[in-house]
């Protein structure tokens, strides 16, 4: 259902919009949960990704404060969009799991048909279910005598955590699971459906306005069932460059196309990368090979000047060290070192 009419938004409107929306415009005083729901969560492969992530998007974030509410249960590490580890809110993980549950069971037999069953994983999930009765568990002693593909397999049928310390930027190995049912609690009222809609409240309130087509990339579904749920939502319509329809929340704000955007540092995995935000053009396609790679599909850290991928850092020796695509100026430098002095100090 549209409301709204449907304006043209540009490329700009759009890049600045995406870095508004996921807090790279202005640093947010905002609780890690309120922050990861009004972002989309944050990919955790690498744990210290999630840190550096919450670090570039809120006010006076200290490494400490998420440890703590890993800790505290307020926010959980679970596979979830895309069968990729998401740092997500407590509330958030169960109406997002259930939505994607029967995805994630389907895209792991279809991929592996030939060389598991169903029953094979099965029996794989109920080996792991009984070890898992004694509560959290070291990732080896669950998958003793289990191939990794079985193990794996076997984490998709159960709705399993990692659980701190590990998977923190002070254990960084996340080889420690729990079940959800217990560091999480009951999924109480939560439903497939209930789930799907809030995946596309959330996928627009952190990247919108976007085509329904990048809201189901995002989420790791087919656009069919997506496009379904976004029919019976009252969205905004607005269309692209190209004509295409966009989609968004009503009332979610929009940035000028005139809005300043600082330098920033953005770690491996972050989501405002890929494909789906492609069209924002936060990643120049000419730039892209430089930061996902079949050597690093995971991309780089990289840095932005201007709403752009400008370079990439590594931390090295106790610096933030950059490697620009192209000669800077010599005020984007100064905004950059800046801003890299801060982050060494955040990692020592």
């Amino acid at each position: 259902m549209s409301v709204g009419a449907e304006r043209v938004l540009t490329q700009r409107e759009r890049n600045r919009t995406l870095l508004e929306r996921q807090l790279l415009l202005e640093r947010k005083a905002l609780s890690i949960p309120k922050a990861l729901e009004r972002v989309g969560g944050i990919q955790a492969q690498y744990a210290p990704s999630m840190y550096i992530g919450l670090w570039s998007r809120l006010a006076e974030f200290e490494r400490e404060s998420l440890t703590r509410a890993l800790e505290r249960r307020t926010v959980v590490q679970g596979t979830l969009m895309r069968t990729t580890i998401h740092l997500v809110s407590k509330g958030d993980y169960w109406p997002i799991a259930l939505a994607i549950r029967d995805v994630r069971r389907e895209g792991w037999l279809a991929y592996r048909r030939g060389k598991a069953t169903e029953r094979d994983v099965l029996a794989a999930a109920k080996l792991v279910e009984g070890r898992l009765k004694e509560g959290a568990t070291a990732r080896a002693d669950l998958a003793e005598g289990l191939d990794s593909m079985l193990f794996n397999g076997a984490g998709v049928w159960l709705d399993l955590v990692r659980i701190p310390l590990s998977g923190t930027w002070e254990r960084r190995r996340a080889d420690m699971y729990a079940p959800a049912s217990e560091w999480v609690g009951p999924p109480g009222h939560a439903s497939p459906q209930s789930g799907l809609r809030l995946l596309i409240e959330r996928y627009l309130r952190g990247f919108g306005p976007a085509q329904p087509a990048d809201v189901a990339d995002w989420i790791g579904m087919g656009p069919k069932p997506v496009a379904a749920a976004i029919d019976k939502m009252s969205l905004r319509h607005f269309r692209d460059e190209q004509g295409k329809l966009l989609v968004d929340l009503p009332r979610a704000p929009l940035a000028s196309a005139g809005a300043a955007a600082p330098a920033r540092f953005i770690p491996t995995w972050d989501a405002t990368l890929l494909v789906h935000a492609r069209a924002t053009g936060i990643l120049a396609e000419e730039d892209r090979p430089k930061v996902f790679s079949t050597k690093t599909p995971q991309s780089v850290p990289t840095f932005t000047l201007d709403g752009t991928v400008a370079g990439t850092w590594r931390y090295e020796k106790g610096k933030v060290k950059l490697d620009p695509f192209r000669k800077l100026a010599p005020a984007a430098r100064a905004e950059l070192e800046a801003e890299a002095d801060a982050l060494a100090t955040f990692h020592a």
